[in-house]
C-alpha cells in the first residue's frame, strides 16, 4: 500500500492541474483547489473569457464548490491553494467566508492583494507563499509570452 504525501507541493500539484485547464482554455492560466481533512472539496480555473465574468476568478470557482460540497458559507477549516497570489477581490471573498490558510505559489507585485490593500484577510487565516513558486510563474510567463507573440 502505497501512502500519499498530502504536503502543501502535493495539493499545488492539484492547483497547477487546474491552471492547465485554463491555458488550455485559452484563459490566464491561475488554478485553484480548497483542501478540508486532506481532501480536495472544491477546484477552480480562469473562466473569465470564457464566461465574459471579470469576476470569474479560480479562487471564487473553488469558493463556490468547496461550499456547496460544506453546505456552508465558512470554510474555517479549509485550506486554499492557488497558484498566484489572491487579487484583493479574490482576498476579500477569503476574508467573508473565514478562510483557515491560504497557500499560494507566485507573488503578484502588481495585482496581488498585499500591494493593492494590504492584509484583507480574516484575521485568523495563516498565510504561506512560495509554495512551488517557480513552477506556478513559469506557467504565467510562457502564457503572456506567446500572448505577447500572437499566439495566445
Amino acid at each position: 500500500m502505497t501512502l500519499i504525501d498530502f504536503s502543501d507541493d502535493y495539493f499545488m500539484k492539484q492547483a497547477l492541474q487546474e491552471a492547465i485547464k485554463a491555458l488550455d482554455a485559452g484563459e490566464v492560466p491561475i488554478g485553484a483547489v480548497v483542501v478540508c481533512n486532506n481532501q480536495v472539496i472544491g477546484r477552480g480555473h480562469n473562466l473569465i473569457e470564457t464566461l465574459t465574468d471579470s469576476t470569474a476568478h479560480a479562487e471564487m470557482q473553488a469558493f463556490t464548490s468547496a461550499m456547496e460540497f460544506l453546505g456552508g458559507k465558512y470554510i474555517d477549516e479549509c485550506v486554499l491553494y492557488v497558484t498566484l497570489e489572491p487579487c484583493t477581490m479574490c482576498a476579500g471573498a477569503a476574508y467573508w467566508a473565514r478562510l483557515g490558510k491560504l497557500v499560494f505559489g507566485a507573488s503578484d507585485s502588481k495585482r496581488g492583494y498585499r500591494a493593492m490593500a494590504g492584509n484583507v484577510l480574516y484575521p485568523k487565516t495563516e498565510v504561506v507563499k512560495g509554495v512551488m513558486r517557480r513552477e506556478c510563474s513559469e506557467l504565467l510567463k510562457v502564457f503572456f509570452s506567446e500572448k505577447r507573440k500572437g499566439k495566445a
